[in-house]
């Protein structure tokens, strides 16, 4: 090996000839060769110069904070943590706005007092209830919901009708369906308005955002609600951004791809490993928000931490920011399984609130040094110790441990935990 001094380093920027570099060549080091490597088409050379630059004061910083826009996730991330790591003011605003996800509605439970109310807040739009009377007057900034009481006499199909009327309805961004429960028994299930909705793809032209099943008026069992399979609409809306679909009963995916989803949320009381194989499969480039209530055992569930082995491999989902894995009867197993799971080197945010963690299962995450690259870890809602939540407290991300619950007695099995919405599992 060659001791001259000038001989390029491995990774130093080269000007003035081929690779191999010659030793005449001209090596562009400092400020100047950090900012050059990070133009490379390499990711492994672009988190590479991330630290160098820190060593050139001001300048070098502004170049780590340019990188949080980098096209590649693993750039930005390794970004993020040097830049959370500095002092400086330039770093705290850069950090300030740059935002990994911000989808902060998801913590907002859509359960109060052991009953659903409909959503206030969806796809960081406020919800109104479409009324034909008024209109729409603001398509792109409220997300117009359309909801049937009990038995109400006009249908849910009248309703997306009179909305597909009215002369905004190209316009549109965000649409929020309830269930409803009608005199027609037969028009119950969400597959008539998915067919209503295909239909409909020349004049919901600018929908990002749709939401299937919120439910209110003191609604409690998700088991109610009988889905079907949703691909065709995601067919109809390559344009989509945010699928939101409340019910497992009947839930289904066909499809196996679309290019602009970012966001699937599934809230079910028991999410059928079936189902769960079907997303599996499913080809979602764009994803960063992937979010699961698995439920429990009462309503069948057959599911298991193996089931979601392909989601944590880190493989699946390459863009994803948020991963939830919510209101499941084994939320130890899980958090056991992320501990050295690939995919905690991707995320920012994980969710495993709702479920039956309990103090095992966060000294496993606790033990995890992954665990302090999140930017938060939601655990609210589960059955941790006080002592357990300091310790989560001492993080460096941010740990939302609020609302603990307390296990209740069954008499043939002592005391149990139980997931947030539980559907009848805790209350008969």
């Amino acid at each position: 090996m060659s001791n001259n001094p000038k001989q390029p380093k491995q990774d130093d920027a080269v000007f003035g000839g081929a690779a191999p570099a010659p030793v005449a060549g001209v090596v562009l080091g400092g400020l100047e060769g950090a900012k050059h490597r990070l133009s490379s088409a390499a990711v492994e050379t672009r988190i590479a110069a991330l630290a160098d630059c820190l060593n050139y004061g001001e300048a070098g910083l502004n170049l780590v904070a340019r990188a949080l826009q980098d096209k590649s996730k693993r750039v930005r991330k390794q970004a993020y943590l040097l830049l959370r790591q500095r002092k400086e003011p330039q770093a705290i605003q850069a950090l300030q706005e740059y935002k990994a996800w911000n989808l902060f509605e998801r913590f907002d439970l859509p359960v109060e007092n052991e009953f659903f109310y409909y959503t206030k807040t969806f796809a960081n739009r406020k919800v109104e209830e479409f009324d034909p009377e008024t209109s729409i007057v603001d398509p792109a900034g409220i997300a117009y919901a359309l909801r049937c009481d009990y038995y109400e006499k006009e249908e849910m199909t009248d309703k997306l009708a009179g909305l597909l009327q009215d002369p905004q309805a190209n316009k549109l961004e965000a649409l929020v369906i309830s269930w409803w429960i009608s005199f027609m028994p037969s028009t119950n299930s969400f597959s008539v308005i998915i067919d209503m909705l295909v239909a409909a793809t020349e004049k919901l032209t600018s929908l990002k955002a749709l939401f299937l099943g919120d439910l209110g008026l003191g609604g409690t069992d998700l088991s109610l609600i009988r889905q079907s399979d949703v691909s065709p609409v995601l067919e109809a809306y390559p344009k989509l951004e945010m699928l939101q679909v409340r019910g497992g009963n009947g839930l289904a995916f066909s499809s196996t791809w679309h290019d602009n989803l970012e966001i699937l949320a599934i809230e079910t009381g028991g999410l059928s490993r079936q189902t769960i194989a079907q997303i599996c499969v499913m080809d979602l480039p764009a994803l960063k928000h992937f979010e699961l209530w698995l439920g429990n055992y009462y309503y069948g569930i057959d599911s298991s931490v193996e089931d979601l082995i392909p989601i944590i491999s880190g493989n699946l989902f390459t863009n994803l920011n948020y991963l939830g894995l919510r209101n499941s009867e084994y939320t130890d197993e899980i958090a056991v399984a992320l501990v050295e799971a690939p995919v905690m080197q991707q995320i920012a945010v994980l969710d495993l609130s709702m479920g039956t963690l309990g103090d095992e299962g966060a000294l496993a995450l606790l033990e995890s040094p992954a665990i302090n690259q999140l930017d938060i870890l939601n655990v609210s809602e589960n059955f941790l110790s006080e002592d357990i939540i300091k310790q989560l407290q001492q993080l460096d991300c941010q740990a939302i441990a609020d609302r603990q619950k307390q296990p209740y007695y069954e008499e043939d099995y002592g005391f149990k935990r139980y997931c947030s919405v539980a559907d009848l599992a805790k209350y008969y």
